[in-house]
């Protein structure tokens, strides 16, 4: 669902819970954030969340397998540990037994990567698949990261490239080169694990995960709750190899079209990209990475210990005073 029209389906739950009656309810009522956090004691809380979609590429196993890392990662994006899921799952009566278990078993490889147990879950039938986890998490409360948290003087570090959306969008239309689809397939798989965790040893707090409100739209979130501006570099974003070329012919979801649409008006464009350029960076993300407010006297460490332990970041831009977006 796009972000306008999600807006108006929980408009009428505005003021229906009030945070002064759930004292413990330490995210989840207020700014939008990648999961509820519910305190049980002083050094931990749980950590709530759940996320399903339709497949985003044709091998079951690998369908499988990406909506459960992107189910898990937003509580990676609270910097928090996932210990417990539960199956979500819509499956056509006609899908012969064989795919529908392969969707399963890659969801419950992937969870088991992850040190995440399966216990579980619920099925529906639907006329098209639909796959996902209830993932339940531990975080310390005193170490979580928020999109509220980011603060002018911080470093953006993003920890997975970007044009998943109008790659999958290209495999949706036949047009996707075997070896994009490799790649991207490979990238949606991976578990945001690493990143969080050397986000949390690295004193970051400010965090969210970019995906199916894009780059900009989960940015603007992060600026808007931390009442903060943000400023991105273009030539430092990263996209994965077909992305540019798909863009190049248009190829994007109408996801894109949405994010567009409403996050705009908080984006200003500082240099003269090319529309299929700035629609990049509205491109919604399947399991795409963190996108971290890194403290700037942490980021070389951070950068050099990623280096050691094999974990992708990139610098992207920074956070500044102000209450906007720009991309230079």
């Amino acid at each position: 669902m796009g972000a306008e029209a999600l807006a108006q389906v929980l408009r009428p739950l505005e003021g229906m819970f009030t945070p002064a009656d759930y004292p413990d309810l330490l995210v989840g009522l207020g700014q939008p954030d990648d999961a509820a956090v519910w305190r049980i004691d002083e050094s931990r809380s749980l950590v709530a969340t759940t996320d399903f979609f339709t497949p985003v590429v044709d091998d079951p196993y690998d369908y499988g397998a990406i909506a459960a890392a992107n189910s898990l990662s937003d509580v990676y994006a609270m910097g928090g540990k996932p210990f417990l899921a539960l199956n979500v799952a819509a499956l056509p009566p006609d899908m012969p037994p064989a795919l529908s278990g392969e969707i399963m078993r890659g969801g419950a490889e992937k969870a088991r990567e992850a040190g995440v147990v399966i216990a579980g879950g619920h099925t529906i039938q639907d006329k098209e698949p639909k796959y996902g986890l209830i993932v339940l998490g531990f975080v310390d409360p005193a170490r979580m990261m928020t999109k509220s948290e980011a603060r002018p003087g911080d470093v953006l570090v993003l920890s997975k490239p970007l044009g998943f959306g109008t790659t999958t969008t290209a495999i949706k239309q036949g047009k996707a080169a075997p070896d994009d689809i490799d790649e991207v397939v490979v990238w949606m798989k991976r578990l945001n694990r690493e990143a969080a965790e050397l986000a949390v040893e690295c004193g970051v707090r400010g965090a969210t995960d970019v995906t199916g409100f894009s780059l900009l739209g989960h940015a603007w979130e992060m600026a808007e709750a931390s009442r903060v501006g943000l400023r991105f570099e273009w030539e430092r974003i990263p996209f994965i190899s077909g992305a540019r070329r798909y863009a190049s012919e248009f190829i994007f979801s109408g996801g894109a079209s949405d994010n567009r649409l409403y996050f705009q008006p908080h984006v200003r464009f500082g240099r003269d990209l090319a529309e299929e350029e700035q629609m990049l960076l509205f491109d919604p993300q399947t399991s795409g990475g963190l996108l971290l407010a890194v403290p700037a006297d942490n980021v070389d460490a951070m950068l050099t210990r990623a280096s050691e332990i094999g974990q992708s970041l990139w610098v992207v831009g920074e956070v500044v005073e102000g209450e906007d977006i720009l991309v230079n």
